[in-house]
């Protein structure tokens, strides 16, 4: 056994385990989020078998070339001194651990991590790592293995290219086919059935001016779990009456979900209809809003405008998927865009041919994929002739290009997190503090980002690999770690991995956005009468609505 372990030790490449080493103390370091230690764990353990594939790859490559081998006296003392300074910053690394995720913590007014943190994450990265590298190991001797049958009948390289080439397309097949595609289907099947829930307490309204009553357009049965979620939600006339002290209107909310009917164009015209039916058109503020991956609309967004302008509002949204929106952007990050576009256009064009002293002013809100696709639902030369007045984007996910222009056109000096953009007389941003400057002129058309500096749906980006990101530059976001540096290929893993939980911090940081961000929104955009810096403060301390666990 003794012997078996000291060959099985031997077998490892020392370039690799020091290039793993130190990518794995790099991914250790903080990045947006705290990181779980399960989390943490199988992301050092990726970076950790990523890292030895790369020193792997660099020897076989020096070989290739040719290059000059060292002497035996020169690369012993080379493994000593490498090994005694690649030993200290990994330690220095792991042991900081615990102090880099309370850096971030602390910002979030989370607990400190638990003492046994380290310990937790440090195992099973090794262990998942170890599992990564036996599964390479096997893929090579499968290639050999091949190669070596294949020598039979051509000349040595070719049949290593042959095997090799054969290998790559087996496992990308396997891994695309069988493991992507299997872990999709289980989601989408999982979702789905999460979609067809019934959360207790969620009864079908039976006043026939709502969505899903016994006199509703839309069937109630097929609105989807977030959809019932929405139309049952918010407040109604009464408690907006004991918030504002002024009377009320019963809010209007409108929402076709997927299984409601085929295609989002069949999906848009029942929502239109159900909408007039509702007389959504009676009212002063009409709201086309694109939920996010799961269906969701945020109770943030929707229920501080029905606050704000005292339930005097209608809502309307189709769904169109309910998996995660993180997942969902992997997979068709355009199907936001076809469903808010098909339900603006349908809107609008009913909205444009009303007389304009009597139909409701027009807006746009999104979070998250629903900005994404919110944002693009608006033809501009389109609606030049006849504009809508303004929009609620939070969360712009990194994919989009109209956020991304217009963060990269921002005013010189202005950070990327918080830019201002030209004389911002039509696009304004804001985060947790009010940002927005109201008492700056504004044009007739006002739209909002709301975007925080620790959300990675926003700021992950594919050059995280190899550029550091502008929004790094000082002065840094309040909820982004001082201890926070980049690293070439491990902060775009760590970024990466960050969107997957980027619901899993408290609201008003990551992805969870506030009602109080909302409210500052709304109100820069909508200008309500009668708001005062008290009522406001006032409605703050009242809306914490309960944040959607996988939007």
């Amino acid at each position: 056994m003794k012997k078996w372990l000291h060959e099985y030790s031997r077998s490892f490449s020392y370039v690799g385990l020091v290039v793993a080493t130190l990518l794995f103390a790099g991914s250790v370091s903080p990045s947006l989020l705290p990181r779980p230690p399960v989390v943490q764990g199988i992301l050092s353990g990726f970076v950790l078998a990523i890292g030895y594939g790369i020193g792997v790859l660099l020897v076989l490559t020096w070989r290739f070339l040719q290059l000059p081998i060292v002497s035996d006296k020169t690369k012993l003392w080379g493994k000593r001194v490498s090994t005694v300074m690649v030993g200290i910053i990994a330690f220095y690394f792991v042991w900081s651990t615990s102090d880099w995720q309370n850096s971030i913590r602390e910002r979030m007014d989370m607990p400190p991590v638990e003492s046994a943190y380290p310990i937790t994450f440090f195992t099973i990265a090794i262990l998942w790592s170890w599992g990564l590298v036996l599964l390479a190991r096997f893929l090579l001797r499968c290639n050999r293995y091949l190669s070596a049958k294949l020598r039979r009948f051509v000349p040595r390289r070719i049949a290593t290219g042959i095997s090799t080439f054969i290998v790559f397309l087996v496992t990308i097949f396997v891994a695309n086919g069988v493991v992507t595609d299997g872990a999709l289907n289980l989601a989408d099947n999982f979702f789905l059935q999460a979609d067809q829930m019934i959360d207790e307490g969620i009864e079908r309204p039976e006043r026939s001016l709502v969505c899903g009553s016994p006199d509703s357009l839309v069937p109630w049965d097929m609105i989807g779990r977030k959809g019932k979620t929405f139309i049952a939600g918010g407040p109604t006339a009464e408690s907006i009456e004991a918030v504002t002290g002024e009377t009320s209107l019963e809010p209007v909310r409108v929402y076709v979900g997927m299984e409601t009917i085929d295609d989002e164009v069949s999906q848009a015209k029942l929502a239109l209809q159900e909408l007039i039916r509702v007389g959504g058109f009676d009212r002063s503020i009409l709201i086309v809003a694109t939920p996010t991956g799961t269906g969701w609309l945020d109770p943030g967004a929707v229920d501080t405008v029905e606050y704000l302008h005292n339930g005097d509002t209608a809502t309307v949204s189709i769904q169109y998927s309910y998996l995660p929106s993180w997942i969902t952007i992997l997979i068709d990050p355009d199907r936001s865009k076809r469903s808010a576009r098909a339900l603006f256009t349908t809107v609008y064009d009913y909205w444009k041919g009303l007389p304009k002293n009597g139909r409701p002013k027009l807006y746009l809100q999104g979070l998250s994929l629903g900005s994404l696709g919110s944002e693009d639902a608006a033809d501009l030369l389109t609606i030049f002739e006849d504009p809508i007045h303004g929009a609620v984007w939070s969360g712009p996910p990194f994919p989009s290009q109209q956020w991304k222009k217009i963060v990269h056109d921002r005013n010189p000096g202005t950070p990327e997190w918080m830019p201002t953009y030209r004389q911002q007389r039509i696009i304004r941003f804001t985060a947790q503090e009010n940002h927005l400057q109201i008492d700056k002129p504004w044009g007739a058309m006002r739209n909002v980002y709301i975007q925080y500096a620790s959300d990675p749906m926003v700021w992950f980006s594919h050059d995280l690999a190899w550029r550091p990101p502008a929004w790094l530059n000082e002065p840094r976001g309040p909820d982004v770690s001082p201890q926070l540096q980049w690293y070439p290929l491990v902060t775009y893993l760590q970024v990466a991995f960050d969107l997957a939980i980027s619901t899993s911090v408290p609201v008003g940081h990551g992805h969870n956005y506030s009602p109080a961000s909302y409210i500052d929104a709304w109100i820069g955009v909508t200008d309500p009468e009668g708001w005062t810096p008290e009522k406001i403060a006032l409605l703050k301390e009242t809306i914490v609505p309960p944040i959607d666990p996988d939007p």
